[in-house]
């Protein structure tokens, strides 16, 4: 799951001097920025970036409100309905610093968009605490920390962790920013299974439309995407990392196959290939198993001659579509890319398999036959 980072920048000292803080944000992919209402154009002009404040004003895409006393709640509350009628994104910053306040918040998050925990002297159970009475509600709950050290212990909390945190890196200064968007970055790395499946067969089947996946940040050897004409189960195909007489090698980009087919995607949903678009994000893997999320920047669909391979693991039967062309690879059982023209009944190539259905892409538990 991908943590939120907020990055509060609305404390009162001139703009100048939060500025560096607001442009550190924006460069380091952070998710939103806390300032002052009047500020929302001047950060809009550093960068696109969602901009919270306390009160509605052009630019301000989330309202946050205060709750510091128990007492404030009830008013706090009737705003904040007024608010998400009007069709804003609204969220509750509370001071939890006592047990009234802690349930206060509760009582707030589950009306809010988003829940921001403001713990004193950066206490644990409080946030344990509001995670486990909300974790079945729709509320984002944010803690409030000041490094990436409380950053990192927010997010894995009773395990679930919070959705994200509101960084106040005033102590650390401007490049705690990118230390905590890096330290999530890491912590969306998934490992997946990768088993040895025995090829079938590897026939032309005619032409069809395929796609070539193109990201927007650069795979190394050994890494590509999973598809398949199966959701349960997904080829390893290599990208276009590999020198070729050719082709130049284009490090960006996965040959993927036929557009039919499922592509795995972050949180162990999938797509079809032909659903996917600029903007979409995918799962990026290598020949350990190891995952990382890759944003794409452009899909070619091309009609091509098709190479359909079948796979056999465990008694199931496992297919896909690629290309018919010497430069597109799966991994071999060794981890080194093989050609799809090179293959040969007995050849053993890297696969993740699942058990259950899809539906809509999630996965569930039902009987299901894909041939």
């Amino acid at each position: 799951m991908r943590r939120l980072v907020w990055v509060r920048a609305d404390w009162d000292e001139p703009w100048e001097r939060r500025k560096p803080f607001v442009s550190a944000a924006i460069e380091a992919g952070a998710d939103a920025v806390l300032v002052k209402p009047e500020e929302a154009q001047e950060v809009l002009k550093l960068g696109s970036i969602m901009v919270a404040a306390e009160k509605p004003a052009l630019g301000v895409g989330i309202i946050v409100l205060r709750v510091l006393k128990e007492n404030e709640l009830d008013e706090v509350l009737k705003r904040l309905e007024k608010l998400r009628q009007e069709g804003n994104k609204v969220a509750v910053l509370v001071e939890v610093s006592s047990k009234e306040l802690e349930r206060a918040a509760i009582k707030a998050g589950k009306s809010a968009d988003f829940l921001i925990a403001m713990t004193p002297d950066w206490k644990i159970i409080p946030l344990e605490n509001m995670i486990a009475e909300l974790q079945r509600t729709d509320v984002k709950v944010l803690a409030g920390v000041r490094d990436v050290g409380e950053a990192r212990v927010a997010v894995e909390t009773l395990e679930i962790g919070t959705a994200g945190v509101l960084l106040d890196s005033r102590e650390c200064g401007a490049s705690e920013i990118k230390k905590v968007c890096e330290a999530f970055e890491r912590l969306t790395l998934e490992r997946l299974e990768l088993v040895p499946a025995k090829v079938k067969t590897a026939r032309p089947v005619g032409t069809g439309d395929r796609a070539c996946i193109d990201a927007t940040s650069l795979m190394n050897v050994g890494e590509g995407m999973l598809v398949g004409s199966q959701a349960g189960g997904l080829f390893l195909v290599h990208s276009e990392t590999l020198s070729s007489e050719f082709v130049e090698p284009r490090p960006f980009r996965v040959n993927a196959g036929a557009v039919h087919a499922y592509i795995c995607l972050p949180g162990g949903k999938t797509k079809y290939m032909s659903e996917l678009g600029a903007g979409d994000e995918v799962l990026i893997v290598n020949n350990q198993g190891e995952a990382r999320v890759g944003v794409v920047g452009r899909v070619k669909i091309e009609r091509r001659p098709l190479l359909l391979v079948e796979v056999e693991h465990e008694g199931g039967i496992y297919k896909t579509l690629l290309q018919n062309a010497e430069t597109i690879n799966l991994v071999g059982k060794d981890g080194k890319p093989i050609s799809v023209v090179k293959l040969k009944p007995g050849d053993e190539v890297l696969m993740h398999i699942e058990r259950g259905g899809r539906h809509f892409g999630v996965k569930v538990e039902e009987t299901l036959v894909e041939r």
